[in-house]
């Protein structure tokens, strides 16, 4: 088994530790204060966790071969707004990620994953190890902007640091 796929295995049980560190820490605050615009890039909490988890079924669905997940995968930042319905969502899609990584192979790795971001005429193919580095870099981008306004808002998520997850 390649090293990089033990490692991407480590991001994804990294990811859902942390994803599971900063709601808890999100329990903490009001409805209004998750939503409330404290000037990160998508705004608020959480509009960043709505973004999160949208950006994770559009790139488990590139993984699998659909080069066009815009079209069954709806961009919305203000959904789900229920606390209950997107922790319930946030815990299945780091359950996918999860399974997804499990299910890696070294030979995962030697592809291309292809995406259409602008139209039929912009395709673009990436490493497939690059796209899978990038679904983690990304999400520990965020996550970071949700633990500095979450941090603001007086609620104290987990360490973020690798060397603790359990």
């Amino acid at each position: 088994m390649s090293e990089f796929v033990e490692h991407l295995r480590l991001m994804a049980r990294y990811n859902a530790w942390q994803n599971g560190s900063l709601v808890a820490a999100a329990d903490r605050l009001s409805d209004a204060e998750r939503w409330q615009d404290r000037g990160a890039f998508f705004g608020s909490i959480a509009a960043t966790f709505n973004h999160l988890l949208w950006d994770d079924a559009l790139w488990l669905a590139r993984f699998a071969g659909d080069a066009r997940p815009e079209l069954s995968v709806p961009v919305s930042l203000d959904a789900p707004r229920d606390w209950g319905a997107f922790k319930t969502l946030r815990t299945e899609r780091d359950a996918e990620i999860l399974a997804w990584a499990e299910g890696l192979a070294s030979s995962d790795l030697e592809g291309v994953i292809a995406w259409y971001p602008g139209g039929e005429n912009t395709r673009v193919e990436k490493p497939a190890a690059v796209c899978f580095a990038h679904l983690f870099n990304h999400q520990t981008h965020h996550r970071g902007q949700i633990h500095g306004m979450l941090t603001a808002a007086g609620a104290r998520p987990e360490p973020t640091d690798l060397p603790m997850l359990g």
